[in-house]
């Protein structure tokens, strides 16, 4: 079967050729296309899995080798593939949801007239994350992590005539390319260390270098995943991309690209077990960013930058998780999987919201929505009980057992981690349950359509009729089909993992899990989430739901001010990034032209000078070369007979 693992990536790679190469021809059959080939890779996928089932536990690892790209003396660039449990997970996630999402987009970019473009950006997309996740050496992930980039470019940019838009696109791109740089610098290192790219050398001499290089090694791996994953301190363009189509914001901020970080850590567990400096940083960037996002999601109006935030959050769970390392390492892949189903699903939600309200994205215009668009308030408030924890829903089973494993880490790290993440899950549960009841309980607070001539900010691709109240009604089968699949998968999927330890069991002989010792109880922990849970639940229903809401935002709090900000992530980095980037030019340029180039034309000048004063003694004059003459005699006579004299 091994021969297969190419196909994976070659059928959406030959959607995203045919689909961008075909011209216009095919904007009749594109969004089929698309999907079909999506399709396609989830069916090889589906294949591949049920035969790794069938197999022993220690004979499900597969290698597809393609070719030597570069094989010169000892250096050796290989295009290989390896598909385990870990590398499978993510193929079904990936080609699942991404062709749910497939779906969506016939429905939601009707009216597009790029719609066939839309589909070759999203087939490309998938083809490079399925890259990432089945390369079998560092220097082939990073191939596809950067085609990860590019795609999301194009897609989060893809109604470039936005300004917002394409400001975005370029944020994204060059914030992750910061990150990007780390990993890149990783590869590299490593390869210096241990002389391949290929995964299974590097892990089986893990120890092999000093603390110091892994320490290094571990710091930097850990900086291209803040890239891609949306982590403190390369956060700041998550929430500016969703200025994307919806379905983008979907595929690329639920399920896929940024989760690719925590894959790479996941992957990379054995390099961070042997750092423990590392992997401490590690867990901190997560605790920190699962409390950044879930602030910024607090103080939001626009429905998908308060999803937005949340994804920031809930990642931050994901690499708080693989910090604690073979404890956590199972759990932040469950969660990863149990968060692909139910954001997917609510982000499907918003955009279904946005299509029955002319594209009105701002939640204080909602109010009342349950009653016209009944699947989408079943399937989100499903995604919404999943999120926040509910018993027995799939965030239940993935995020408790996060909590309980950062008690489990030990000592004063392990209680301040699991505090974190306890108060975080009563963050959620506040503006989660804020977004739900905002948009779809109370009065009706709908206002008359802008007019998208006027108005930059209304997305096109939906029909809008300025001067007109907008008329919520239910999205077609195409957008509800895949938003209950994904519902199902809200509500079952960590239950499913959870009988008889099964996810654990599965991922145990890649990732590695040992128990840990948690000062507190399985009990004891659900006991504490359900009553955090409870109290910020409560909190948002007393604010939002007891009382009228004002279309227009109060002015609110320096902590809600900061919030709706972004926490200032934007004002420090223009303050310290770009001002700082501007001073540190300014005195680089100086420091070139004063000392630099100074001391090179100081020299110069210094040598005409004293060229133009020895051309002064060569005057042409026979008396003055007398002169010279009898002053030289006269020396030399004066050092002889001082000479003599000594």
């Amino acid at each position: 079967m091994d021969h297969l693992i190419g196909a994976l990536i070659g059928a959406p790679l030959l959607g995203a050729g045919i689909l961008l190469v075909g011209g216009r021809r095919l904007d009749r059959v594109g969004h089929w296309i698309g999907c079909l080939l999506a399709a396609v890779s989830f069916g090889i996928g589906a294949a591949l899995f049920a035969d790794m089932l069938g197999k022993p536990t220690d004979q499900r690892t597969l290698t597809s080798h393609l070719y030597s790209w570069v094989p010169v003396g000892g250096f050796r660039a290989d295009v290989a593939f390896q598909l385990d449990q870990l590398s499978m997970t993510f193929v079904l996630l990936i080609t699942g949801v991404g062709t749910l999402i497939h779906i969506y987009s016939i429905g939601y970019m009707a009216h597009d007239e790029n719609r066939r473009r839309f589909f070759g950006y999203l087939n490309l997309f998938l083809a490079a994350m399925l890259l990432l996740v089945l390369a079998d050496n560092y220097l082939l992930l990073y191939v596809g992590w950067e085609g990860v980039g590019l795609a999301s470019y194009l897609l989060i940019g893809f109604w470039q005539h936005k300004p917002s838009a394409a400001t975005a696109a370029k944020k994204a791109f060059i914030v992750n390319r910061v990150g990007d740089m780390g990993l890149s610098i990783a590869i590299m290192v490593l390869f210096t260390t241990y002389g391949t790219f290929s995964f299974g050398p590097v892990f089986a001499h893990a120890t092999g270098a000093s603390q110091a290089k892994l320490t290094v090694i571990g710091l930097l791996l850990l900086l291209g995943a803040c890239g891609k994953s949306a982590q403190v301190p390369l956060q700041s363009w998550l929430g500016d991309a969703m200025e994307g189509p919806t379905p983008v914001s979907a595929l690329i901020h639920a399920a896929t690209m940024v989760t690719a970080g925590v894959y790479l850590v996941t992957r990379s567990g054995a390099i961070f077990n042997a750092a423990p400096t590392a992997q401490l940083a590690v867990c901190v960037v997560g605790a920190v960013t699962l409390m950044f996002g879930a602030i910024v999601g607090c103080a939001k109006d626009d429905i998908k930058k308060a999803l937005a935030g949340s994804t920031m959050s809930q990642i931050g769970y994901m690499m708080l998780a693989a910090g604690l390392g073979p404890i956590g390492y199972v759990f932040a892949i469950m969660h990863l999987v149990t968060h692909g189903f139910f954001k997917a699903g609510l982000f499907l939600g918003a955009g279904s919201v946005m299509h029955g309200m002319n594209d009105e994205v701002d939640m204080r215009k909602y109010g009342g929505l349950r009653r016209y668009m009944p699947i989408t308030y079943v399937t989100f408030g499903l995604g919404y009980l999943a999120i926040i924890g509910f018993p027995g829903l799939s965030g239940y089973w993935s995020k408790d057992k996060i909590i309980e494993a950062a008690f489990a880490k030990g000592g004063t790290e392990g209680w301040i981690l699991g505090g974190v993440a306890l108060l975080g899950a009563g963050i959620t549960a506040y503006y989660m349950t804020r977004v739900m009841v905002l948009t779809f309980f109370g009065e009706e607070r709908w206002e008359p359509a802008p007019d998208p001539d006027k108005t930059p900010g209304v997305e096109p691709g939906i029909e809008v009729h300025p001067g007109e109240l907008p008329h919520p009604h239910e999205s077609p089968r195409s957008m509800t089909i895949p938003m209950v699949i994904l519902a199902f998968g809200s509500v079952f999927a960590g239950g499913l993992f959870s009988i008889n330890s099964a996810f654990l069991k599965w991922l145990e002989p890649v990732t590695g899990h040992s128990e840990g010792h948690s000062p507190v109880s399985t009990w004891e922990v659900t006991a504490a989430t359900l009553v955090v849970l409870v109290v910020g639940g409560a909190l948002a229903w007393a604010q939002y739901g007891r009382r009228p809401v004002p279309v227009t935002a109060p002015r609110g709090s320096l902590v809600t001010r900061a919030a709706r900000r972004d926490l200032l992530q934007d004002d420090f980095n223009h303050i310290v990034l770009v001002r700082g980037g501007e001073h540190l030019t300014r005195s680089l340029v100086y420091l070139d032209h004063s000392l630099v180039d100074g001391a090179v034309n100081g020299t110069a000048a210094s040598v005409g000078g004293l060229s133009a004063r020895l051309r002064q003694v060569q005057n042409g004059y026979v008396r003055s070369y007398a002169v010279s003459m009898l002053g030289g005699t006269a020396v030399l006579v004066a050092a002889t007979l001082l000479m003599r004299a000594v």
